[in-house]
């Protein structure tokens, strides 16, 4: 991975942990409001005994959230030390960070500070450290990777910076409470099974809305690919990713019945009208996809703003069979996604318009 770091000038690793640590801070402060001093004392938080605040279910997500920010960590600081420092910084780096949200969370009477989720935080971050500099010395891979993103991507800091875009718009994705490619949370209120309900008119803004999220995932796939005739492979691959990964989250998250409910009528008209339009895009010239990039973009964020219909996260919970207050900062976090990605990519079509 060395090599793959100084390639990019680590740019790439820290964009993806400055990423992440948003979302840290997203799911440990949502819903950022009662902020007030409650009387606590952190050094009392610190010392309490640890049942006092122990379910199996906190220690289990709390340990794998803080993993690829002990990996991301890593992997940036393995370019510039030896393994052992690497693994000793990342893990101190996660544990200031994780203590710093416990220290917040204490003027937040929604949440609850708890020294058992530093240490747990503290030990996912060490799991992803040594994670990293384990597959750091696997030359092989490392040499294949830093061949096939030469192969594949273009040089600079506008490709880093796309290549995070890119991860975070799998990431907001993946939940499989919207339908595939939307931005409308599924409400399990008219989905019962065996229960007789008004049919829902077709929505033609949300395949609408579709169509331009897949445009704009294959826009700024152009912006990275060195050639343009692998977009449509490229962006089959993403969508097999995504796809795979919400039947898998389902799968685990939701009720059997709502298992495929993220594939919807909407959902399939627009992904195949936003494929003839990006087969018709392929053949512009670069300025005219930066340009038509950011007119989708703008749309985008225009209609799923001003015009859709938007559900809050709280309409999915019940078709969870889990009820965990982290599943609602899931859901707040793809709806933040949504909402922002289009301003990134934007700000991305800008950087590089004379590239």
């Amino acid at each position: 991975m060395d090599e793959l770091s100084s390639t990019s000038g680590v740019r790439l690793p820290l964009l993806l942990i400055a990423g992440y640590v948003l979302f840290i801070v997203y799911g440990s402060l949502s819903p950022f409001t009662g902020w007030r001093d409650q009387g606590l004392n952190f050094v009392d938080v610190l010392q309490e005994p640890f049942a006092l605040t122990f379910t199996a279910f906190d220690v289990a997500v709390n340990m794998l959230a803080y993993v690829p920010f002990g990996f991301l960590t890593a992997l940036a600081l393995r370019a510039r030390f030896r393994n052992a420092l690497s693994v000793i910084l990342a893990m101190l780096c996660g544990m200031c960070v994780s203590a710093g949200m416990e220290y917040l969370q204490m003027y937040l009477p929604t949440r609850v500070s708890s020294n058992l989720d530093i240490l747990t935080n503290t030990s996912g971050m060490l799991a992803g450290a040594l994670l990293a500099v384990s597959i750091s010395s696997w030359s092989w891979l490392r040499h294949r990777i830093v061949r096939w993103r030469s192969h594949l991507f273009h040089h600079g800091k506008g490709t880093d910076f796309g290549l995070a875009l890119l991860a975070l718009w799998v990431f907001g994705h993946i939940n499989p409470t919207l339908p595939l490619l939307g931005n409308v949370f599924i409400s399990g209120m008219e989905h019962q099974p065996f229960a007789s309900s008004l049919s829902e008119p077709f929505g033609w803004w949300a395949s609408i809305a579709v169509s331009l999220n897949l445009l704009m995932l294959g826009i700024l796939l152009l912006t990275l690919l060195r050639t343009p005739r692998r977009v449509l492979t490229t962006l089959l691959v993403v969508l097999c990713l995504v796809a795979s990964m919400k039947f898998i989250i389902a799968a685990v998250l939701l009720k059997s019945w709502a298992l495929l409910l993220w594939v919807n009528g909407e959902a399939m008209l627009g992904i195949l009208f936003g494929l003839m339009m990006l087969i018709s895009v392929l053949w512009l010239p670069r300025i005219a996809v930066i340009s038509l990039g950011a007119i989708v973009a703008a749309s985008y964020f225009f209609i799923v703003n001003f015009v859709v219909d938007r559900n809050t996260p709280s309409a999915a919970m019940s078709i969870y069979h889990w009820h965990y207050l982290h599943l609602l900062n899931y859901n707040g976090l793809a709806q933040t996604i949504a909402m922002i990605f289009p301003v990134l990519l934007l700000l991305h079509l800008w950087r590089i318009r004379n590239v």
